[in-house]
């Protein structure tokens, strides 16, 4: 089976985005060459790509992108060189690794195909109120206190450690999975013609006011949210956030990418999940 093969089964499988001009597609190699295996990893670091080398895996499916720019061009586009960026051109192309870019159209699955990873590595599939109600997923999980959800969360998302605000003994139930808590985050944050202003932390908030106790967000600024939940904690709410970070959040949802991707693939072809871990180190203070 060719790369280009195995591409065809996946976009099948994914909901049909039409007119599709986003940043999924081929950022290197080639679509033709006969498919050894495949890995599937959030992000194309060094070291999985290397690991895909070991494991005869030419075929790379990933989540986020490859040479360090937003719009996930296929090369370098700075106005100044970049030798990591070349050395790692060079270990691709030498060693013949195709890598495919799955982002958006894994996103676009109804639950998402990313959180449904996420769901099941955190085991709360049973958990879930509905599949999704306007900002994030919603569960009622047994009732724990706030560090003893933080410790579920470092071990089953193997977390070097864990940012979080909240009371580590309150007692919490009531928890959502949200997306990334930016400006513009989900769409554009606006003004509406009465004088009242819109944007995704703000449905976060609302649905802390209507009863969610704690929130695991992908990504999170400072000065919206968290300081809502911040304050929130000071007058004596249960609130709390778990700042696991964007990649450790998503990684899970790669892992569930192997397991659909070897039922498409019929078991042809060797699908091996490759972590990328947690890049973060934490200083004790």
């Amino acid at each position: 089976m060719k790369n280009q093969e195995v591409i065809d089964k996946i976009l099948q499988y994914h909901p049909l985005i039409p007119d599709y001009q986003g940043c999924d597609g081929y950022k290197t190699g080639d679509p033709q060459e006969e498919c050894t295996g495949i890995a599937t990893a959030l992000v194309p670091t060094v070291d999985v790509i290397r690991s895909s080398i070991k494991e005869n895996c030419n075929l790379i499916i990933t989540h986020e992108p490859i040479f360090y720019q937003t719009p996930d061009f296929a090369d370098w586009r700075g106005d100044f060189e970049n030798e990591t960026c070349k050395e790692k051109q060079k270990l691709l192309t030498e060693n013949h690794i195709t890598v495919w870019r799955d982002h958006d159209h894994i996103h676009a699955h109804r639950p998402d195909g990313i959180f449904t990873g996420v769901v099941r590595q955190l085991g709360w599939e049973k958990y879930m109120r509905q599949e999704e109600n306007g900002p994030g997923y919603l569960f009622d999980i047994p009732r724990m206190t706030v560090e003893e959800l933080g410790r579920h969360l470092i071990s089953c998302m193997n977390l070097h450690g864990l940012r979080y605000i909240g009371a580590a003994a309150d007692q919490i139930e009531r928890v959502a999975i949200v997306g990334h808590i930016y400006p513009d985050s989900f769409y554009k944050d606006h003004t509406e013609a009465d004088g009242t202003y819109h944007d995704y932390g703000m449905d976060v908030i609302r649905l802390m006011e209507e009863g969610v106790q704690a929130i695991i967000p992908g990504e999170i600024i400072e000065w919206t949210t968290l300081s809502y939940i911040r304050d929130s904690i000071t007058f004596g709410k249960i609130r709390a956030c778990y700042n696991v970070g964007h990649f450790n959040m998503e990684e899970a949802g790669m892992k569930y990418a192997a397991e659909w991707i070897a039922e498409l693939a019929g078991n042809q072809i060797p699908v091996r999940y490759i972590p990328t871990e947690d890049g973060f180190r934490y200083i004790p203070s």
